[in-house]
Order: structure tokens, then sequence, then C-alpha cells
């Protein structure tokens, strides 16, 4: 039965593709030092778990964005569940940490698909402000999984160990082939005289990378997220390692600077409503996120990491987040309508990279005792955010005007 595009249940789809990705993220960090100790390898080794996982994700972008334009959504996405099904199991049933880095990299390549189809499908179908509210919409159901699944995580890990903690991501790609195989009508408008040859997907990126408030935006969303991940990253590291805190003390850490996220796109529809205009909420949260990432860079470098400032910033960089990606994303999506999945493969590309480049910063420079390769990671693209907005966007912010 077909689920119309605008009803409740439609946008409750839209976040489930959304968040497919996060299933292979939060799930497993209240267990890095679990799965390390039972795989013979130091704590911050599993970190790179985390990286392969986003690397593969990102480089399976570039494939499902044109193949999206050319044979639809609905394929692509269908395609994407299936490989993560495969993929969890793979994950689940690793001997060693090499078999468990190359099944999380198939993994990142499936839950890409569902991921930035939930993106595209929004540009197919609405107009520019209904598609900002969409957007905000997703930016904050990612954040429902990071909210609940560190908790969840350290659950299944006391019960049943640090294996089963890749099975959900299964569930959620069964419930969604299933959803997009039988309610999901194609909403790419579909060009059966194209062929997908390699110097049409190579001008379709070139169009993008061409448009100046396209890459722009681009940029600025994946350096926001560099931020978010140097914390992702770090924050498992600095106080289950470091503070001693047990995974479920960390869940609920964790979950307060998801709730933050939530509240940052929550309160971004709201403040659009009233009429504030897009660049500014966009400015808001870069300087916000400036700011927290500063203090918590001076206050490691000075030697006063207490928990609840560690927390305090955590949740001031994700509210930041919440104004930053919506808003970026949305400004990314409009100048080139035709080649929507070319475009929402590229935001995802950037995103993942910065997103893996931050976490492996992170971990191989986590010296055992303090947050400072996470704040100097947050500075770090917080400041490149904020630069990209200044240099790039700026100069030709017709779009978020």
């Amino acid at each position: 039965m077909r689920i119309p595009p605008g009803s409740f249940a439609f946008t409750l789809m839209l976040g489930l593709l959304a968040t497919l990705p996060t299933f292979g993220i939060d799930m497993l960090l209240p267990a890095m030092s679990a799965t390390g100790a039972a795989l013979g390898v130091p704590p911050a080794r599993i970190g790179l778990a985390m990286s392969v996982y986003l690397l593969g994700l990102g480089g399976a972008l570039l494939f499902y964005g044109p193949v999206s334009d050319r044979y639809g959504r609905k394929p692509v996405a269908i395609f994407g569940c299936a490989i993560t099904m495969i993929a969890s199991i793979g994950c689940a049933s690793a001997p060693s940490l090499p078999a468990l880095l190359a099944w999380r990299v198939v993994q990142g390549a499936g839950t890409a698909a569902p991921g930035m189809m939930a993106v595209a499908i929004v540009r197919d179908l609405f107009d520019e402000k209904a598609a900002r509210a969409k957007i905000s919409f997703i930016v904050g159901a990612i954040n429902v999984v990071p909210m609940i699944a560190p908790t969840c995580g350290a659950v299944i890990l006391a019960l049943a160990g640090w294996r089963l903690i890749y099975l959900p991501a299964f569930g959620a790609a069964l419930l969604l082939l299933l959803v997009m195989s039988r309610g999901f009508t194609e909403s790419a408008s579909i060009d059966t005289t194209s062929s997908l040859t390699p110097g049409t997907v190579v001008n379709n990126y070139l169009s993008v990378l061409r448009n100046p408030a396209c890459i722009g935006y681009i940029l600025v969303n994946a350096a926001a997220a560099g931020a978010v991940f140097a914390y992702i990253t770090g924050s498992s590291l600095f106080f289950i390692n470091v503070l001693g805190l047990g995974p479920e003390q960390y869940g609920l850490i964790f979950g307060a600077s998801s709730i933050s996220v939530m509240g940052g796109a929550f309160l971004n529809g709201r403040l659009g409503l009233l009429g504030i205009a897009p660049g500014q909420l966009l400015t808001l949260g870069l300087v916000l996120s400036t700011v927290f990432s500063s203090l918590l860079l001076v206050a490691t470098l000075g030697g006063w990491t207490s928990e609840s400032l560690v927390v305090s910033v955590m949740v001031g960089v994700a509210l930041s987040f919440g104004f930053i990606s919506p808003n970026a994303t949305s400004g990314a999506m409009q100048p080139l309508p035709r080649i929507a999945g070319s475009v929402s493969a590229v935001v995802g590309l950037l995103q993942t990279t910065a997103s893996a480049g931050s976490s492996a910063v992170v971990a191989i420079f986590f010296d055992g005792h303090s947050a400072l390769s996470m704040a100097g990671a947050m500075l770090f693209f917080s400041l490149l955010a904020a630069g990209f907005y200044l240099r790039v966007v700026y100069p030709d912010r017709k779009i978020l005007a």
C-alpha cells in the first residue's frame, strides 16, 4: 500500500532511512573496550572500526548518487538495506580485528544508500520551504538513535556480549527493505533515454563542485560534522577510559548531546517559521560551535576538564549542529534539482570523509589521560566550518540570504 508523501507515516519513513547509518555508529560506542579486550587489541584501535565504517559509507555514495538519478531512489535504497543485513551478520561473527574492519567497510557501504536517499527524496517531492522543514526533521530523527543507542548497546553488552550489538542494524535494515518494497512509489523523475556513462557521471559531479553555493554549503556541513564526530569518538575514550565511567553512565551522557541536536533542529525549524533567515540561523550555529570548542581546549590545556564541563561542551556543540546541518544541507540541495542524487552523494561523501578523518585523529592521538585530542579536533573543524562559510558561501549566499 502506497504511503502518501504528505503523511506522517512518510515522514517517519524518511527518518528511518536517514537514521540507518547511525545504527552502525552509536550502538558500538559503549563496547569499544570490551571489543578490544575480546579481540586482543587496545580500545583506541577499535576506534578504527568507526573510521573504516565511515570511509565505506562515503565511498559508496559516489556510486549510489548517479545510479539513483538514472534508475531511481527505490532500487538503490532496497539494495543498500540488503547489503547492510549481510554485513551486520559478518560484523557479529568477526573472529579478529582485520575481519571486523573489513565487514565494517561493507556495512558502511550498505547503510549509505538508505541514508542518502532520504535527502534526495525530499528534494524530489518538496519545495524549498517544505524541504527545509523536512530536513530539520531528518536531522532531529538522526539523533533519536544516538540518544538511545549507547544505552541499548550497554544493555546488550551486559546481557549478551559485544557481538550482538551489530544485530539491531540488521533488524532496522530488514524493516526498511519491507517498507520501501511495499509502501514507497518512486520519487525521481527518471529520463529513460539517458545513459549512465562515465562521462555523464563525471560531468554531474563537476557541476556540483563548480557551483559556489552548492559546494560551499557542502563544505560547511562537512566540517561541522567533523567537530561532532570528534566528540562522538573522543567522549567514549575520555569518559570510560580516563574518568572510569561505566557504559550505562556513558550512554546517559551521550544521550544528552543527542537530545541537544534534536533541540537545535527543532528550534531551527520554529525560528524559520517566525521569519528568521536561514543564513542567520546557520551563522548562529557556527558561532556556538566555535565558542564551545574553544572553551574545551582552553580548559583541557589548563587541566580543568571536569565531567560537567565536558558534558556541557558536548551539548553546546551538538546544539550548534542542529542549526548548521539543516540549513547547510538545504542550501546545497537547491541549485541543482536535476541531479539531486549526485548532490546528496557529495554531501554525504564529504561529511563522512570529514567525520572519518576527525574520528581517526582523535583515536590515534588519544593520550590515555586527557581530552586533548578531542578538544583540538573539535576546535579545528569548528574553525574550518566558519572559514568555509566566510570565504566560499558568504560571497555567494543567494540561496539562504
